[in-house]
């Protein structure tokens, strides 16, 4: 009989186990990159942390005292103007819908993160999901060994709940990539974005890990028989999953210097621009839901010598994205959204900066199920209400679901064993963007 080291080790299984958790999702198989025009679509986040000021990039207020120095720079779509410090999404203009009603009411970073991210307030013991998980749900294809839902660089310091599968379980959680608040100590793009511990212990081998794993099972399922519920079975999905993540054929969607050096120094060699590189080799293999973070929004002090430098991250990683997934044919099925927890002040204090301001503020749709080449609602001049169109944080989630082709009303079961429709029933979506 063979010895139990050969079948089986204790440290090595449980390395092996450690990719379920390490990069911190528990989540489930997605799906395959459906051939057109069958293929699923497919949503990308761009996620700017800590309150953007949309009063300097996408409803300028030239000539007003609340308007800064920012100009207006026309875009290639008529009447559409947006920040000079944008030019080449500039050039993408018809494919943008620009919601300058946004109006919701929260300016907590805490809180509004957490609205902008589930389409709710906390409400006591509801753990809400945010918005990947949902996605996710409804559009994984458990065909190949990806994650659902990955998040790449988020910043979860304001609310670790809005970032969570909530009740819809771990099957749904965010594989985290570069975790944002690691990322600020800066390093290596490329090792910030590689998905950890996807190694075998250094000796084994192939068929010997499978061995163990085969044993590993056996030992689980007896447990599993007598003690069923979602604790098991979320371990159990877990486990499968990471096992099925570590396929080198599988990890090689995590590696990036497979791409061109010439498209990766157009997107930025930064970690917002190598993550929308990676956010796009995601949803071209058939990853539901992809965010990337770019943090450093919240400019109480010198917002636009900020804005300007934030922009020269956002604006070659946005706009080769957007070439990226055109050249690519998925920009017909890949929604793209542009959103932080709120706007800023349109008064300027006395450190040249703006504060929160969630009253009067832009979101920004593009790509798939999207007509774009336009802005709906409008402020008043001085940037400091919603005049035409004002658009809730339900309205605007049930906009993008429609563009996704999900059911806004759709209802899931809670935690507190309540349904809870996808988008609150109050939501208006903005039919004017939807194709």
């Amino acid at each position: 009989m063979p010895g139990f080291d050969t079948l089986f080790s204790r440290r090595s299984a449980l390395q092996l186990a450690t990719a379920a958790t390490a990069s911190g999702w528990l989540g489930a198989l997605a799906r395959a990159a459906a051939p057109d025009p069958a293929r699923k679509r497919a949503c990308i986040l761009l996620w700017m942390s800590g309150g953007p000021a949309t009063i300097d990039l996408w409803d300028l207020k030239p000539g007003h005292a609340n308007g800064g120095p920012s100009k207006e720079l026309a875009t290639a779509a008529p009447g559409l103007h947006i920040t000079e410090h944008l030019p080449k999404l500039a050039a993408h203009g018809k494919s943008l819908a620009v919601l300058r009603g946004m109006s919701t009411k929260e300016g907590d970073h805490g809180r509004a993160t957490y609205l902008m991210r589930t389409g709710t307030l906390p409400q006591g013991a509801i753990e809400f999901p945010t918005l990947g998980a949902l996605a996710a749900k409804e559009l994984e294809n458990p065909a190949v060994d990806l994650p659902p839902f990955v998040s790449v660089a988020p910043q979860r310091v304001f609310s670790q709940a809005a970032f969570s599968s909530g009740f819809l379980g771990p099957k749904y959680a965010p594989l985290i990539v570069a975790d944002g608040q690691a990322a600020r100590a800066g390093g290596d793009v490329d090792a910030l974005l590689k998905v950890q511990n996807l190694d075998r212990p250094a000796g084994v081998t192939g068929p010997r890990a499978d061995t163990r794993l085969a044993l590993m099972r056996d030992l689980e399922r007896g447990f599993a028989d007598s003690r069923p519920g979602a604790t098991v079975e979320s371990h159990k999905s877990a486990y499968e999953a990471a096992v099925r993540l570590m396929n080198p054929k599988t990890a090689k969607a995590f590696d990036l210097t497979e791409e061109k050096a010439e498209l990766r120094d157009r997107y930025g060699r930064n970690l917002f621009g190598q993550g929308c590189l990676l956010a796009r080799r995601l949803v071209e293999r058939g990853v539901p839901f992809v965010e990337v973070t770019l943090d450093g929004w919240d400019t109480h002090g010198q917002n636009f010598d900020a804005v300007k430098g934030l922009c020269g991250v956002l604006d070659p990683a946005w706009a080769t994205l957007m070439t990226d997934l055109t050249e690519r044919g998925l920009l017909e099925t890949t929604t793209v959204i542009w959103m932080g927890e709120f706007g800023r002040t349109p008064k300027i204090n006395a450190q040249k900066g703006r504060d929160h301001f969630a009253e009067a503020w832009s979101t920004v749709l593009a790509g798939g199920g999207i007509k774009g080449g336009q802005a709906v609602g409008s402020t008043s001049k001085d940037g400091t209400k919603v005049e035409d169109r004002p658009t809730t944080v339900p309205d605007l989630l049930a906009t993008l679901c429609k563009a996704l082709g999900i059911d806004p009303a759709k209802q899931n079961l809670s935690n507190v064993n309540r349904p809870i429709r996808i988008v609150d029933a109050t939501a208006k979506p903005v039919t004017e963007v939807l194709s």
